[in-house]
């Protein structure tokens, strides 16, 4: 009775998450409909992404949002009424990132190709996007509800992933599912996370390419060693 309570729980979770990411792609394109560039909610968009990603979603004000946009705090709630409304846009905007980074299926190939594939994904998407990463790793520490929901929606990504790679006999068949999805969401975002104190023992600073290049090689061979079959595909 107690697994079928755990299975319940986690179909649930799963359930939310896959709600979350189509309500915020939703909001996201109707966004994106409304602006062709960066100008005006955009603009403001992406000037909450930074101050919540540098202060954190309580300590950053419309006023702080305003002023880094360049614009009046009353063109801010022209677009969005309320700080709530602006934070569900930049939700909105960081899950849409990420589905359209990793939603697509991983060629067909070898195992070591597809994971190798799947790394370069992830350090692409690392690369492209620090902010909205540093926003949701340090607001889902805080326990912030929207970015909660955020790493939710990164974990249903993530589970996608392996569920193709495992029907398509690249894994291993007693892998864990559920925890090489939470190990890929939690390496992503505590790196990001600790970065400063990462840095310190690296000799250039993780965001250059080579130490970008160093993260993917050397997080492809744990998940090869601890993840895929002892003899892989040639």
């Amino acid at each position: 009775m107690g697994s079928q309570l755990t299975s319940n729980v986690s179909l649930s979770r799963v359930g939310c998450a896959e709600l979350t990411i189509r309500s915020y792609c939703i909001l996201c394109a109707c966004m994106n409909e409304a602006t062709s560039d960066l100008t005006g909610l955009a603009r403001i968009r992406n000037a909450a992404l930074d101050r919540f990603a540098q202060d954190g979603v309580a300590a950053a004000s419309i006023r702080d949002v305003a002023k880094h946009a360049g614009v009046s705090p009353g063109l801010v709630q022209h677009y969005f009424p309320s700080k709530a409304a602006l934070v569900e846009a930049v939700n909105a905007h960081v899950i849409a990132l990420a589905t359209n980074a990793f939603s697509g299926p991983i060629e067909d190939g070898s195992s070591l190709a597809a994971l190798q594939e799947l790394g370069d994904r992830l350090t692409e998407f690392v690369a492209e996007h620090p902010t909205a990463l540093s926003y949701v790793a340090r607001s889902a520490a805080d326990g912030e509800t929207g970015a909660l929901g955020i790493f939710d929606a990164f974990l249903q990504i993530a589970r996608q992933q392996w569920q193709r790679l495992a029907d398509r006999d690249l894994l291993r068949a007693d892998i864990d599912l559920e925890w090489s999805a939470l190990h890929i969401v939690v390496l992503v975002l505590g790196t990001i996370l600790l970065k400063d104190a990462i840095d310190r023992h690296l000799p250039e600073p993780f965001f250059t390419t080579a130490q970008l290049e160093r993260w993917n090689a050397a997080g492809s061979a744990l998940f090869r060693e601890g993840t895929y079959r002892t003899n892989p595909d040639p």
